[in-house]
């Protein structure tokens, strides 16, 4: 018998052999299926109901991948994760033949001046300049591998010029002077990973002129690796100043506030995708995290809805203002806005009591999160661009406004959104899930799982390996650049001479019918609104 039988004759057992392990395996998972009680539709059509199952599990993947518009999809479309992934890796955000944007829908707009400023006449540091790296594309074709390398580049770090820098605690021992209007919104270390951490704190440092928070987690020694400077978070659990019975402890933010990377600390109250304490699973709680929580390894945690230490604005601004003179650096709190009611509340007892916070972090009810419940992100706190100006017009009539710096957050991820924002009533932006993206999110939804595919949102050892700090630094630092470049061209088009000047005369409302209201008729509605529920 020659080679070529004997091929046919293997062959034909290996197909004899895989019919009759198919037909084992149907039958076995026909007699499953049929005597189950769980699943009704298995129960009835045994098998075959299976395919059910396996179309919903990747249904996700088809929309995100296949079936949604590149303007679709939730929480951001491809569009808007493209254009982050673009500008952090290829240090790019040009776009050709046209917008896809809806102008059919109602929306914010610029107004353009006759007479833009030219680039010579922005007002800007033109001094300092940035080392980093960005990919050069080569070729890419739908059947071989993107070829492209990276390149070093100098590049303008677009900061504010010294005159425009914003002040946070004039009137403190230690003043934080920021000179980028852009930083990095909260992210626990424990919500993302070690590698996720330190690539974002080295990114930020080299970028300069900008500032990442610590969120709720306290301070690791991830946030301090690159040198950046920090605002750091204390939220209801108190993490990083407590003691073991869940004190604050003196002594501890005495510690935290001698690290001169920390410029100012934020008392957090609530966020806008959660207006109530903070969770981690307990897969997350590694025995690190453990240690700068001062909580139980692997045991899930979840925090008070809020400060045992204060529950009225009289005690939490004397709460702010003992931290402020043991600390000597600035201090401020992070709220979600609900109604005309609390924000005018706010502002009067600042009023009233000559107290209150150094800056105010206003995050919109669209904002991010490692993890909440369904009701809590889709239906508590009002958007960013509804709270900002009633916030804003709040502080305004009390005259409490020039006291205090506000910090807007909520998809604010383009040039243009934080240009809005600025023009109504912002000093600084904070960014979350943007910056999640430049190092590597591909927005799988598993944040609260702890099963991140690509490293970002796990402590995952094995799954952290995917994400390289040397590589993705420089995407963060590409991204901050161009986010401030799109700035400075969008003040020079709305004819003032930098993003500082945003003013809401710079902002026209489009509703669906293609009527026009300038930015500030709708503020001072919000205004009056505001004294009639005053």
């Amino acid at each position: 018998m020659n080679l070529a039988n004997i091929l046919t004759i293997i062959g034909f057992f290996a197909v004899v052999l895989g019919i009759l392990v198919t037909i084992i395996m149907l039958v076995y998972f026909y007699i499953k299926d049929r005597n189950q009680k769980e699943h009704p539709t298995l129960r009835n059509f045994p098998v075959l109901g299976r395919m059910r199952y396996f179309l919903e599990k990747i249904g996700p993947e088809f929309r995100q991948y296949w079936f949604n518009s590149d303007t679709e999809g939730k929480p951001f479309s491809r569009d808007d994760y493209e254009h982050i992934v673009k500008s952090a890796k290829y240090k790019r955000d040009i776009v050709g033949f046209g917008s896809k944007r809806d102008f059919e829908k109602e929306g914010f707009y610029i107004k353009n001046s006759m007479f833009p400023k030219l680039t010579e006449e922005l007002k800007m540091d033109r001094e300092t300049k940035v080392m980093t790296k960005k990919y050069v594309l080569v070729n890419e074709t739908l059947f071989t591998q993107r070829k492209e390398y990276l390149k070093d580049e100098e590049a303008d770090a677009n900061l504010l010029h010294p005159d425009d820098a914003v002040i946070i605690g004039e009137k403190t021992q230690y003043p934080f002077v920021v000179k980028g209007l852009i930083g990095m919104s909260a992210m626990s270390f424990g919500a993302l990973g070690t590698n996720a951490i330190t690539a974002l704190s080295e990114g930020l440092a080299i970028a300069k002129g900008t500032w990442m928070n610590t969120g709720e987690g306290g301070l690791s020694k991830h946030h301090l690796i690159g040198g950046v400077d920090i605002i750091m978070q204390i939220g209801p659990a108190l993490f990083g100043v407590r003691d073991k019975e869940g004190n604050f402890n003196w002594d501890a933010l005495k510690k935290k506030s001698e690290i001169p990377q920390i410029k100012a600390f934020e008392l957090k109250l609530a966020q806008g995708a959660k207006a109530r304490g903070g969770h981690i699973d307990g897969d997350k709680v590694t025995p690190e995290i453990a240690e700068i929580r001062m909580v139980e390894p692997y045991k899930s945690i979840d925090s008070p809805n809020r400060f045992k230490e204060f529950d009225s604005f009289e005690k939490l601004f004397d709460f702010m203002e003992q931290i402020r003179q043991f600390t000597g650096k600035p201090v401020g709190m992070k709220v979600v806005i609900g109604s005309f009611s609390e924000a005018d509340e706010l502002a009067s007892h600042m009023k009233q009591s000559g107290k209150g916070p150094d800056f105010i972090t206003v995050d919109g009810g669209e904002g991010g999160t490692g993890a909440t419940y369904q009701e809590l992100a889709d239906s508590v706190g009002l958007p960013i661009k509804s709270a900002l100006p009633i916030l804003d017009a709040a502080l305004i009539k009390h005259g409490v406004r020039d006291r205090v710096k506000i910090i807007a957050s909520g998809k604010l991820f383009t040039p243009d959104r934080v240009a809005i924002a600025l023009a109504m009533g912002a000093d600084l932006v904070n960014i979350a899930r943007g910056f999640m993206v430049s190092v590597g999110c591909i927005q799988a939804l598993r944040c609260h799982s702890n099963s991140c595919p690509v490293g970002v949102a796990t402590t995952d050892p094995d799954l952290q390996k995917a994400l390289v700090v040397e590589e993705k630094k420089y995407r963060v630092v590409n991204y901050v650049l161009t986010l401030r470049k799109g700035l400075f061209r969008l003040a020079a088009a709305a004819g003032i001479d930098s993003p500082v000047h945003f003013r809401r005369e710079h902002i026209m409302y489009k509703d669906d019918k293609g009527i026009v209201t300038p930015l500030e008729d709708i503020y001072q509605k919000i205004v009056q609104q505001g004294k009639d529920a005053g």
